[in-house]
């Protein structure tokens, strides 16, 4: 049985995520906000375009303010959660967002900061999370061929070595510091990426675990998808390969 501290957080936790489902569409499109998994994300629209951008981690300021440059200057509709750190707040216990796109990793990310779970409990978030999330991914995955570009930042240790066993292709460029690159899904899209200046790797194959990362969510729903990962702090880079992509794989 739920101790009733329990009780509470979980009650205030269901009532969050019906926030997902209770987002308004005006003319057809979403509104400013709309959440998930109990997280807010704020939504700016630029002009008629069915690119979408979104960032995911926020403690990755670098990559908020270059999205928040490049939407003021591209059309597409851009999603932004309002968090300050890295993991939010489920349930009773933190997960990365980017490891809930599925309910396999859903589980592994909920298992990984909380490793006491009741079985039933557990059940539960995973259902919650499985109903909201096919209305969340509606709404952020574009249509008609559109385009989906994440930004992300990275610390010291991760770089684009770390991708190579997982990625089928890869155009590393000597002058280019590892830890900016560019991954996507769509090998078209990578043929185009190679050819310029900056570290481009391919992973369109799903594989045998999926960590619940947005990229092979789109992967899934064939939806082109692109990453933009630079080193933190390096903002006019991160806009730079955000001018790159968008304008060679329009």
């Amino acid at each position: 049985m739920l101790s009733k501290k329990s009780f509470l957080l979980n009650k205030l936790w269901v009532g969050l995520l019906a926030l997902t489902s209770a987002h308004t569409m005006v003319n057809g499109d979403p509104a400013n906000t709309i959440s998930f998994a109990g997280v807010e994300f704020r939504i700016i629209k630029s002009g008629e375009s069915d690119h979408r951008f979104i960032w995911l981690h926020g403690d990755e300021k670098t990559a908020e303010m270059a999205l928040e440059y490049h939407i003021q200057h591209y059309p597409g509709s851009a999603f932004f959660i309002r968090s300050e750190d890295r993991e939010i707040s489920l349930a009773t216990t933190k997960v990365d967002p980017n490891r809930l796109f599925s309910r396999p990793g859903a589980k592994n990310t909920l298992q990984k900061f909380k490793t006491d779970w009741k079985v039933n409990n557990l059940s539960d978030v995973l259902d919650q999370l499985d109903s909201t999330r096919e209305l969340f991914l509606k709404t952020l995955l574009p249509s008609n061929g559109g385009l989906l570009i994440a930004v992300h930042n990275n610390f010291r240790g991760y770089n684009v070595r770390m991708e190579l066993p997982a990625s089928r292709l890869n155009s590393i460029k000597p002058k280019q510091n590892p830890r900016d690159f560019i991954l996507c899904t769509n090998e078209s899209d990578f043929q185009k990426l190679a050819d310029g200046p900056f570290n481009v790797i391919l992973q369109d194959k799903l594989p045998d675990l999926d960590d619940g990362s947005l990229s092979w969510a789109a992967l899934k729903n064939k939806i082109r998808y692109v990453n933009i990962e630079t080193r933190l702090g390096w903002l006019s880079q991160q806009k730079k390969m955000l001018r790159f992509v968008e304008e060679t794989i329009k």
